[in-house]
């Protein structure tokens, strides 16, 4: 049934239609001829087709058409159906070939029409179907069905009916009954015991849909009739039932459908929406259908795009770096890959590199940490569609038994292989392409080689693309180029069965090598062109792919840790986390697992009756850290000391305990990872082990950053901006008294504090001043009353009237925000100082993810433009150390804070050499109002340097 919030996204009145897409997908493709093609040779027919059906769908209603409306697709052949029967579907052909490309640019189209295109992992279209169909029947809306499909029936009753869009006729009751010999909701009965030879379901072998019915009719259910089969007059019947009992009931599992599929977009995100006509006609012209452009221009009241050439984001352009003619893009189906395995063969392929100029190169190791990878093969692409894989390192033979591994003949020896690559990788005439280099430069750096000039599809993509999805490899191909590549799962496996790369065999590691070096090459032709149509140069350039060498050389550095530190607080911790459970059971009256919330939400909101329980929806009471902390907000004491031991647990399992586990035996130190295009704004994260969630604030987090020690010799140097973001946003939204504040090196949260409940700043309670900090920092996250009370403690009320207070005194921050999500509603995105896009699409969603994407939007060009004025100053300080004649390194990166290893006697040269960097990383592009400052500090360990 519908939750309280779904009726209220429809009700009686409305009417919600629901296309199945794949019935709509097949009908298209057969349509029309299947050699149908775009110029650059995708084949585009039933996404022609589809386009053709979808529009004459929409277009035919006049002032009764739907007020909801969806198409609904399968997210794959595999669903929770094949878990329970892996035969399911099993004997259905697979899609024809021309067809698979299509499916994403079906979906992408569905979108462009504006219309919801709904799928989910793990479940069928028809599930989906039945779940928004009874959620909608259920808050008193009509809906309709568009489809044929018998599996459907089952829902049809007076709200729910079918349409089917071959005859354009509709099916109710009894239309079901007619075709099922039962009413709608017995058809799942008749379909368990007929069972159904296109989806492989079993059934009673020899009844059909007949006698199945004339059963359902007697004894009302499958089950029922099967506790009855022993009364079966006819024998063969009877034996039939009896011997067949448990493929029946298997049966009606899978013909039954899941009317309760979760993680769906909610009823009122389907509401009809108009299309966007330049976001339509700009996929029609990328289709190049000219002719439905024309009639859906002129029906949208807009002039049709000009189609002949592709809009620029499609066109073959050539590269800014790279010289010569532009190769015609092959269609991924013809493919020219090769193995090198000898001298001749790669000394040519070298030699056509260095004549062209630019080559893609992707390295396969045995490791995904760099620092412990070793070189397996290497992929070469020179052209889209021509590449080749160099195997220097494959083994045969059962790895797990010493001296069985055995290197397989007809390979080049590695040290031969980077020798005679290493000059072009080093030749500054020569661009290497790559998808996350860092990864391939860190490994290469290991072996001695250097590799530059660089270009990165994935920090291409993440400087045009931040916000609207990931920028892994995988899924730019499905998302730019409809291709889903060779899963590295299916080569090496994953669990305890899964092998190293170097087990692989010569002829599948080719096949996977090249096609992803041939797809990185063509997704850079794609991407490139777009930096400059769409004025994104200077951000890839300045603020992403410089970043690469750096981050290379400061993860490789790394920072020496003590063991036997971590050792001793893991004791202690233990030994704490004891006493605090004695403490918690004896708060409790009883003892109980205090890490399971089961049993702690049974304690604290059923034994001991304490307020504000909620029940999810398992059943279980919640007892997330929110519901802790507004508890012992309240005075209870047993939820604080479960915070408490919340905490410790977890300082302990992910650092006391698992960063020992981190230190490479080669080095000795711990090699962090960080990834560059992880988040939206342009904050670089930290993994494996994520060294920026230490806890700076608590004497725990304290002492765990205290084991982070120099060499003997050393000290760290921590060069930390002061209240960056802040500076930014007095910036940004032009509030004169908070610039004023920060150039007169004023306190700012006591300035705050004054202004607004007009004390003055001398002799202030801190009380005052931390409530006045709260709401600086809360307004640039946005922060509610709501949020705001539970911070301080107060009551809503009282925390409403501080933030109104507030936006009185500074209208200037009402003014920044609502400007700011106009122009994130205009856009779609939003921009940082620098000029990075921060994209945004739920800001024109309705219902819950507005809200939350609006607060986002407001936060993300402050949060983004601090993020950018640390790239800017770290790309810079591998120079500045240079050029003051400083040997220490940078080898870490928390947010706003660098953190250097440095000689002891240069710890105050390297303060004085970056501190100017950092506090002038805006300029010449960005002159701020305010000043930036940057504090240091100085230690033996880093809790002493901070």
């Amino acid at each position: 049934g519908a939750g309280n919030g779904e009726a209220a996204e429809i009700g009686p009145g409305d009417h919600l239609y629901l296309i199945d897409g794949s019935g709509y997908i097949y009908r298209a493709y057969h349509a029309l001829p299947p050699l149908t093609r775009r110029s650059d040779g995708m084949p585009v027919g039933a996404v022609a087709g589809f386009c053709n059906m979808l529009w004459k769908f929409l277009s035919g209603f006049s002032g009764n058409g739907p007020t909801h409306l969806a198409v609904v697709f399968d997210y794959s052949g595999v669903t929770f159906r094949n878990e329970i029967y892996p035969q399911y579907k099993a004997q259905r052909p697979p899609p024809p070939e021309d067809l698979v490309p299509q499916f994403p640019l079906i979906r992408e189209a569905t979108e462009a029409f504006g219309v919801p295109a709904i799928e989910l992992e793990d479940y069928e279209a028809d599930d989906i179907i039945a779940t928004y169909a009874r959620r909608a029947a259920a808050a008193g809306a009509r809906v309709t069905i568009v489809s044929s499909d018998k599996d459907l029936m089952q829902l049809v009753s007076e709200r729910i009916r079918l349409l089917d869009p071959l005859k354009d006729t509709p099916i109710g009751p009894e239309e079901v009954e007619k075709r099922f010999g039962v009413p709608p909701e017995k058809v799942v009965e008749v379909q368990a015991l007929a069972g159904d030879p296109i989806d492989n379901i079993p059934g009673a072998p020899g009844i059909g849909v007949k006698t199945a019915a004339a059963l359902i009719k007697e004894y009302g259910t499958v089950e029922n009739l099967l506790a009855h089969a022993e009364e079966i007059p006819q024998p063969r019947r009877r034996q039939t039932l009896i011997e067949h009992a448990e493929a029946i009931r298997l049966s009606r599992r899978l013909v039954e459908l899941d009317d309760d599929v979760p993680g769906l977009p909610p009823l009122g995100a389907l509401r009809v929406r108009k299309p966007d006509p330049d976001k339509l006609l700009a996929f029609l012209a990328k289709m190049e259908f000219r002719t439905l452009a024309n009639r859906v221009a002129e029906a949208l009241g807009v002039e049709p795009p000009p189609i002949g050439l592709a809009p620029a984001a499609e066109r073959r352009e050539r590269p800014a770096d790279a010289p010569g003619a532009v190769p015609e893009l092959a269609p991924l189906g013809r493919r020219d890959y090769v193995t090198i395995r000898d001298r001749k063969t790669l000394d040519a392929w070298l030699a056509a590199i260095r004549e062209q100029g630019w080559f893609c190169i992707d390295l396969e190791t045995t490791s995904l940490d760099e620092m412990r990878a070793e070189i397996v093969g290497i992929a070469l692409c020179r052209e889209p569609g021509e590449a080749a894989y160099v195997p220097v390192a494959h083994v045969a033979g059962d790895g797990d038994l010493l001296g069985a591994e055995k290197r397989i003949e007809g390979q080049l020896g590695r040290e031969e292989v980077l020798e005679a690559l290493a000059p072009v990788l080093a030749d500054p005439a020569i661009l290497k392409v790559g998808q996350n280099l860092k990864y391939d430069l860190k490994v290469l750096a290991r072996q001695g080689i250097e590799a530059s000039p660089i270009d990165d599809t994935m920090l291409i993509s993440y400087a045009l693309d931040a916000g609207l999805g990931g920028h892994g490899m995988d899924e730019l191909a499905e998302r730019h180029l409809q291709f889903k590549p060779v899963s590295i799962k299916r080569l090496i496996g994953s669990g305890k069965g899964q092998i190293t790369f170097d087990r692989v065999s010569i002829e599948e590691a080719t096949t996977y090598a090249a096609e992803d070096a041939d797809i990185t090459l063509r997704l850079w032709w794609l991407l490139r062109p777009r930096l400059a149509a769409e004025r994104l140069s200077t951000v890839y350039h300045t603020l992403e792919r410089p970043l690469v060498p750096v981050l290379v050389e400061m993860e490789m550095a790394g920072m020496k840790i003590d063991p036997a530190k971590l050792a001793e607080l893991s004791s202690r911790f233990t030994q704490k986390m004891a006493e605090l459970e004695e403490e918690i059971h004896r708060l409790a009256g009883r003892r109980f697992n205090v890490g399971s919330p089961k049993q702690l939400g049974e304690i604290l909101f059923e034994e001991m009756g304490l307020p504000g329980g909620k029940r999810g929806k398992a059943g279980a009471w919640g007892t997330s850290a929110a519901v802790l902390e507004e508890l012992a907000a309240q005075g209870h004491e047993l939820p604080a000391k479960v915070l408490e031991w919340r905490q410790l647990s977890k300082l302990k399992s992910t650092y006391t305990d698992a960063l020992p586990k981190f230190i490479n035996p080669e080095t000795g130190r711990v090699h962090t990872s960080f990834s560059l295009a992880a988040t939206s704004t342009g904050r670089l994260a930290s993994t494996d082990p994520n060294l920026q969630n230490i806890p700076v604030r608590t004497a725990e987090g304290r002492e765990i950053r205290a084991a982070f020690i120099a060499e003997e010799g050393n000290v760290l140097v921590s060069l930390d901006y002061s209240q960056i973001e802040l500076r930014i946003f007095a910036h940004m939204a032009d509030i004169d008294a908070m610039k004023e504040a920060f150039h007169k090196g004023l306190d700012i949260h006591a300035m705050t504090a004054s202004e607004v409940f007009g004390v003055p700043i001398e002799g202030m309670d801190p009380m005052i001043r931390r409530k006045a900090k709260a709401i600086n920092f809360g307004v640039i996250y946005g922060i509610s009353a709501y949020g705001l009370a539970a911070q301080l403690g107060i009551p809503r009320e009282e925390a409403q009237a501080f933030i109104d207070a507030y936006f009185k005194r500074f209208p200037g921050i009402r003014d920044y925000m609502e400007r700011t999500k106009e122009f994130a509603r205009e856009k779609g995105y939003v921009e940082t100082l620098f000029g990075r896009r921060i994209h945004t699409p739920d800001v024109r969603a309705r219902g819950p993810r507005r809200g939350v994407a609006e607060r986002a939007a407001i936060n993300a060009p402050i949060q983004g433009s601090a993020a950018d004025v640390i790239r800017r100053a770290m790309i810079r300080v591998p120079g500045a150390m240079r050029e003051a004649g400083l040997s220490g390194r940078m080898i870490l990166q928390i947010h706003d804070e660098l953190l250097f290893e440095v000689p002891e006697a240069e710890a105050e040269a390297t303060i004085a050499a970056i501190r100017p960097v950092m506090e002038q990383a805006p300029l010449p592009a960005v002159h701020l109002d305010v000043p930036l400052v940057v504090d240091a500090g100085v230690g033996r360990n880093w809790a002493e340097a901070h």
